[in-house]
């Protein structure tokens, strides 16, 4: 009872003297957690959106870099997928290396600082740091050139409010874009292509351990100027990687033989005119991805650059590549060679306005065809004319007499071509030219010629590839497009008949190729402008159409160069280059008229130019009386499903009278000068009559 009694006053005492002190404590530890609030606060937020900016990068249709831009600042920062576009035996040496239980920690790993200390004590050095990849990026972030326990606790804080803002996998995407290799270069990615050429795709062990070792010293270790301290310390992470089981000691010995490069490489710039014209038209963005194909582009700038040196110091080379059934841009070669200033290399040449020498001439021929006033195999007279004062003239001064007009076409015969173009009309061939989506030039108070036939008239290379691209999707041409967009609304187009321009198609095909081509395997056209100042070679398969100009860019003459011998055998070479065979062309379609002169229509047989259908005496000229010109005409359908059949009645004309519908025979008129045809289907139809002197008169109708 006495114990008990002497000993509660001893401990209320010590109570009284310990309650003071626990409320000191505890006070102190409200005021410094305060403390530690407010300053975490007074830090501010996170500059996130400062710290995810990169360098633009313009990506060609599968992926492939085709340019970057450096950043403001002269940095390379390209941005990062880890999970597709990085190694995982990289990324796999990097956790390893840098922080092992990054997807289970929150930020800071408590055993990994308590490993990095016990390791200071016990070996007086630092063995391994106790950072994580996420205190790294926070470091990265906000950079402290100090280190002391101030920074590190910062690095601690922001590294918490990271793992709270984004996802394990932004932080290590933003990691592997922000970490520093050297010099200017940060990130992994532009690390990979200046040091090794290549994307960090596909990495050895030797240069994944180099670049996880890069970013612990980056300016000590930089390649191009240390090269002895990169490879010593590459091969202390093979060490540590073979102590913790990560890589094995024949790997490693492997990994250690291979040399480092002591050397930068270019960051790619291939296409770098439809990139400066991609970065023009979307502004800020991080990826532009285009339609090229990288391989192809890089294929086809090589063979411009060789052509361009063989034919002279002031010479380029244009060419410009597209898929026929999208209108997709495949490739584009804008010049020689895009820092030749002597060959003005920075000008895109596919985009510049020239004289197409003869390259119109395939639609002057199909607008004739769609006409039904001459048919391939029809004959024509190449021999001298005079239109009022013009009096066109063939290439080589020389004439060829009476020659059917698929070799008129193929010999690229001028006087042929002009009196086709008198008869189809210049300013018809300007406006379908122009409903078909191409931007024509001409003289300054000119209205269309037929000087317009032999070049007389401004176009770009673009635009004749989207012409002929036209012609091999069977007359219906599409806008280019270069940059890639979540939606295509383009609209077709149309060039002229599906019947014509399988014509002109195989036509083209027969054209004699160069010395380095196949025969009828690709439909293409030359043409040179006046003075020898443009070569073209324009051609097409059934998958791609190319487009070839050579000249000077600063418009001036160049003796002797002629598209066939300068500009078509680029062509050829453009096609092989492709890697693959030529596609066949479409077969014809449903209707069209394939035959020898003899078993044509009479009035097909042979061309009359305009001159010739003057008549004397009583005759009179064919005229449709039905249907009107611009009249709709309502067709039912009978029950066999076929279209009803509609007359067609004529006055005058001499017999025997023929009927065309979109340039495709439907027969001859009896002798009551009418005839019951089936319309084609629901659109713009075409009907022309043609009468035994070759006579003819035509009206279009609407049919629905």
């Amino acid at each position: 009872m006495s114990a008990t009694l002497t000993t509660a006053p001893v401990r209320g005492s010590r109570w009284r003297r310990i309650r003071p002190v626990l409320a000191i404590c505890a006070v102190v530890g409200l005021v410094a957690a305060g403390a530690f609030a407010g300053w975490v606060v007074s830090l501010g937020p996170l500059p996130l959106t400062q710290a995810q900016q990169v360098s633009t990068s313009v990506i060609d249709r599968n992926g492939k870099l085709l340019r970057a831009y450096a950043m403001a600042d002269g940095r390379w920062r390209l941005p990062v997928d880890g999970k597709t576009s990085v190694d995982p035996g990289y990324l796999k040496l990097l956790f390893a290396y840098e922080d092992k239980r990054f997807y289970e920690h929150h930020g800071v790993d408590p055993l990994a600082l308590s490993r990095a200390a016990l390791q200071l004590l016990t070996r007086g050095h630092i063995v391994s740091g106790g950072s994580t990849i996420t205190m790294q990026l926070a470091r990265l972030i906000e950079p402290r050139h100090q280190r002391s326990v101030y920074a590190k606790l910062r690095q601690m804080v922001r590294a918490v409010e990271l793992e709270r803002q984004l996802s394990k996998d932004q932080i290590l995407d933003l990691y592997l874009a922000m970490a520093p290799f050297g010099g200017n270069l940060e990130g992994v990615r532009a690390a990979s292509i200046a040091y090794f050429g290549k994307e960090p795709k596909r990495l050895s062990l030797a240069e994944a351990a180099l670049l996880v070792a890069l970013p612990q010293s980056p300016e000590r270790r930089r390649l191009d100027r240390y090269p002895e301290a990169a490879h010593a310390a590459r091969d202390r992470v093979l060490d540590r990687m073979v102590e913790d089981g990560v890589a094995s000691k024949e790997d490693a010995a492997q990994a250690r033989a291979a040399a480092v490069p002591k050397l930068r490489k270019q960051i790619p710039i291939l296409a770098p005119h439809s990139s400066d014209q991609a970065i023009a038209t979307i502004k800020d963005a991080p990826v532009i991805r285009l339609t090229l194909d990288a391989t192809l582009q890089r294929n086809l700038e090589a063979l411009g650059r060789d052509r361009a040196i063989a034919l002279g110091p002031d010479v380029s080379v244009a060419i410009v590549v597209v898929d026929n059934e999208t209108g997709d841009v495949l490739a584009r070669v804008g010049s020689a060679d895009y820092f030749d200033d002597r060959r003005a290399g920075q000008v895109d040449m596919t985009r510049a306005v020239r004289s197409p020498g003869s390259t119109l001439k395939p639609f002057i021929y199909g607008l004739a065809f769609e006409d039904g006033f001459v048919h391939p195999d029809s004959l024509i007279e190449d021999r001298p004319i005079r239109f009022g004062t013009y009096a066109p003239e063939n290439f080589d001064m020389t004439f060829q007499g009476t020659v059917p007009i698929r070799k008129a076409l193929q010999l690229s015969l001028n006087v042929p071509a002009i009196a086709l173009l008198d008869r189809v009309g210049a300013s018809r061939l300007s406006s379908r030219l122009k409903q078909a989506g191409t931007s024509l030039v001409l003289p300054k108070d000119e209205a269309p010629g037929l000087a317009m036939g032999l070049g007389g008239v401004g176009i770009t290379l673009q635009d004749l590839a989207q012409l002929y691209s036209g012609l091999a999707r069977l007359g219906a041409t599409k806008p280019l497009r270069e940059i890639m967009q979540t939606s295509d609304g383009r609209d077709t187009m149309r060039l002229m008949d599906q019947a014509a321009a399988w014509q002109v198609g195989n036509v083209l095909l027969g054209t004699p190729p160069p010395e380095n081509g196949v025969h009828n395997r690709i439909a293409f056209k030359t043409g040179t402008s006046y003075g020898y100042r443009d070569a073209w070679s324009v051609g097409f398969d059934g998958r791609i159409t190319v487009g070839v100009w050579v000249g000077r860019p600063d418009g001036a003459p160049v003796p002797g160069l002629v598209g066939r011998t300068a500009a078509a055998p680029i062509l050829f070479d453009a096609f092989a280059r492709t890697g693959k065979i030529p596609a066949p062309l479409p077969k014809p379609p449903r209707g069209v008229l394939v035959a020898s002169n003899a078993k044509l229509p009479p009035p097909l047989r042979r061309f009359r130019p305009i001159g010739e259908l003057v008549r004397s005496g009583n005759d009179q000229a064919p005229h449709i009386q039905f249907p009107l010109n611009g009249s709709r005409i309502d067709v039912e359908q009978s029950e066999g499903g076929r279209n009803a059949t509609m007359p067609v009645k004529v006055a005058g004309g001499v017999l025997p009278l023929t009927v065309l519908v979109n340039g495709v025979s439907a027969g001859d008129i009896d002798s009551r000068r009418q005839r019951l045809i089936e319309p084609p289907g629901p659109g713009f139809a075409r009907l022309t009559v043609i009468d035994a002197t070759g006579a003819t008169d035509t009206v279009v109708i609407r049919v629905q």
